[in-house]
């Protein structure tokens, strides 16, 4: 199973998470306890091959209107495009996947940072919303929160693949943990996760506020 870390981006500590161009650290804190085990390490008796997942019913939505909760709109970059390929090489940085990868669902958009700073540099946070799983391993699959600010780049936030929007618990974070750096993995998530996990929508790992703003968590409607 490839590893996968996650790049905590949070206002408070921007100036030590900030990543450019490889995996971020970002320092510790108090972290509420976690929403979600690790899987046990107990040696595996059987295997299940993992078959890729099925198509959607019908093709998702390529653009999403301007609303107060998506300030921008959203849309599907055209692919091949850099602004395409970009999360996707992001996605494949921190987590060591090999070979293709299967977008089924990416949705571009564009807002304030969470929480909300008169900072200029914060006006205006790229993110990406992808859904995809690696061709050569099926079992790589998941739900990717990206998301790029002037100083830096990152993963911040994953979901397991089989969920739906944007809610809680269902998108997990991972806050940097010196005293514990060890993989472990989790149910539904792709690879194996170091760091403490948290409530990535809500908030938590000693935050108390959400990872995305309301001016932009419409963007993710129907996903």
């Amino acid at each position: 199973m490839k590893t996968l870390r996650v790049v905590s981006l949070v206002l408070f500590l921007v100036a030590a998470v900030a990543c450019s161009g490889s995996d971020g650290a970002s320092p510790s804190v108090t972290t509420a306890p976690p929403p979600v085990s690790p899987v046990s390490s107990a040696p595996e008796t059987t295997t299940t091959p993992v078959l890729p997942p099925s198509p959607p019913a019908s093709a998702p939505a390529t653009k999403g209107e301007t609303t107060t909760s998506c300030v921008s709109g959203w849309v599907t970059p055209p692919k091949d495009s850099p602004r395409y390929l970009q999360p996707l090489g992001i996605i494949r940085r921190t987590s060591g996947v090999q070979g293709p990868l299967v977008v089924m669902d990416m949705r571009y958009f564009t807002g304030p940072e969470s929480p909300p700073s008169d900072a200029g540099y914060l006006l205006m946070i790229e993110r990406w919303y992808v859904k995809l799983y690696a061709k050569d391993d099926p079992a790589f699959q998941g739900r990717f929160l990206v998301e790029a600010r002037r100083f830096g780049r990152g993963l911040s936030a994953v979901a397991a693949y089989d969920t739906s929007g944007w809610k809680s618990p269902d998108w997990i974070g991972f806050q940097f943990n010196s005293g514990d750096t060890t993989l472990k993995s989790y149910p539904g998530l792709p690879g194996e996760w170091e760091g403490m996990p948290y409530d990535f929508v809500k908030g938590g790992g000693g935050l108390d506020f959400p990872g995305v703003p309301a001016a932009v968590v419409g963007c993710l409607d129907g996903t």
